[in-house]
């Protein structure tokens, strides 16, 4: 591979964390439903997780016919999330040898992330990646999430490169097709907790998949 600049996803892509989800639907269904075996079904739970999360309450309010406000669900969960960040969540596999190698080699990088910028600067300063990004950049600023290419095209105009001269790491095959529409090379990477993996390897140049590692790809570039 030959790239000039890489964007990396964070959550499934390079921190282990999508188990979040699971564990809300159940927090959810004791709060509000008194039910702690609620859950969403999948593709509500597939379509959410690359929206912004004040859409993404809203979204999940309205589907699920929850008494409550989305403000409050939203609170609700903001909650849980900055604590999971905070205690829980840790680095995946072997990324940080990998930023290390890109870091070597003068190719800078932006982390593109849907998370809100809080949570993304408690994260990535407590696993010490941080120092690897020229850049960080969230969905929530930008207003849209990755099923729109606004957060790969800013960047690129951040890094002064075309599409064509980077390479976008997701996990997530919405964000991953996104990003292949807009010119950008693509490598996608597997995670348990997401789904549609026959699509995601499908929008990769490059797959990893279940049992490889994203280190794996040092020798190629």
């Amino acid at each position: 591979m030959k790239i000039n600049g890489a964007v990396f996803d964070m959550d499934g892509t390079l921190v282990d964390s999508l188990t979040f989800w699971a564990s809300l639907w159940k927090d959810i269904g004791i709060k509000y439903l008194q039910d702690p075996s609620f859950t969403v079904p999948k593709d509500v739970d597939r379509k959410i997780r690359t929206m912004v999360l004040k859409d993404a309450m809203v979204y999940v309010k309205d589907f699920c016919k929850l008494d409550v406000s989305a403000e409050e669900l939203e609170e609700f969960t903001k909650e849980r999330l900055e604590n999971y960040y905070r205690t829980v969540v840790t680095v995946k596999g072997n990324a940080e040898a990998f930023l290390k190698h890109l870091k070597a080699k003068g190719i800078p990088m932006v982390l593109a992330t849907a998370t809100e910028q809080k949570y993304v600067d408690v994260v990535m300063e407590r696993l010490g990646l941080a120092d690897y990004f020229d850049v960080m950049l969230s969905c929530v600023d930008l207003g849209v999430g990755k099923d729109r290419p606004d957060i790969y095209l800013e960047s690129a105009r951040r890094l002064g490169l075309e599409a064509g001269e980077i390479c976008v790491f997701e996990d997530s095959y919405v964000a991953l097709e996104t990003a292949k529409a807009a010119g950008f090379q693509t490598v996608g990477i597997f995670d348990e907790n997401n789904f549609r993996q026959d699509r995601l390897k499908a929008a990769s140049d490059v797959y990893i998949a279940e049992g490889a590692d994203i280190s794996d790809l040092i020798p190629m570039i």
